[in-house]
């Protein structure tokens, strides 16, 4: 079930709550990526508002975003780096991100074992993806007045399997959004303090989503491979003497 994109626009940066949201998950973007200078960054879903620290220094910002929830012009005041896109096929050329992100993407895909196949097929060799999803063990996933209430929700152990299942290699895991989902301005308030704290703590079950950092695995030919060696000589002249030798 995807979201639509007005719903998912006014949250992130009409509400408060969606504000404190934006910003908890970029702050651990920024620790895994601190920086992209010349690199191909792409996002996935409704990962937009992840994607502007790297908008000065990337080569290249692609936000795609699925067809079932919409499209709209990002970033505001700039020129457009947003793009339609069909779910399972993507208008980018194999082995062009340097850096995928999904965040609103793969646990509301109708088809999540395509979708997973195409980020294969965009990542390109030595670049890393971050999935982040909800934590089914949070109470973000619990709720349905915020977007991580929609979709499947995931486990740690989950989420890795599946993506191992697709040709990726987990490489570290965090959480986020250890701040209740409330409006009240108290954990509002409250919420750097929280998250900050939460960072100390097990993420399985108090943060509100999931984070994944992966590699594309690479596969080792296997079997006996081809054979070195020289070429098994001819017997034409087998059984002729040397020049001077006796004869037998």
């Amino acid at each position: 079930m995807h979201l639509d994109v007005l719903d998912l626009r006014n949250f992130y940066y009409r509400t408060n709550l969606g504000r404190v949201a934006q910003r908890a998950i970029r702050d651990q973007v920024k620790t895994l990526w601190p920086e992209a200078k010349g690199q191909t960054v792409v996002g996935f879903g409704f990962a937009a508002p992840l994607l502007r620290p790297y908008l000065p220094e990337a080569r290249r910002v692609v936000a795609l975003m699925p067809g079932q929830q919409g499209v709209m012009p990002w970033p505001a005041g700039a020129a457009n780096v947003s793009v339609l896109s069909e779910e399972t096929r993507w208008p980018l050329p194999n082995g062009l991100a340097d850096k995928l992100v999904l965040l609103h993407g793969l646990e509301t895909s109708e088809h999540p074992s395509a979708l997973l196949e195409e980020c294969a097929r965009v990542l390109g060799p030595g670049g890393r993806a971050l999935f982040i999803v909800p934590n089914r063990s949070g109470l973000w996933a619990r709720r349905d007045v915020t977007p991580f209430g929609f979709g499947r929700p995931y486990s740690l152990g989950q989420l890795e399997g599946q993506l191992k299942q697709h040709g990726f290699q987990p490489e570290c895991h965090r959480a986020a959004l250890y701040t209740p989902p409330s409006r009240k301005r108290f954990w509002l308030k409250s919420a750097p303090m929280l998250e900050k704290a939460g960072r100390q703590i097990s993420g399985y079950f108090a943060g509100g989503v999931l984070m994944v950092e992966a590699s594309k695995r690479v596969y080792r030919p296997t079997g006996t491979g081809v054979e070195e060696g020289v070429a098994r000589p001819m017997r034409v002249l087998e059984g002729v003497t040397q020049p001077g030798a006796e004869p037998v």
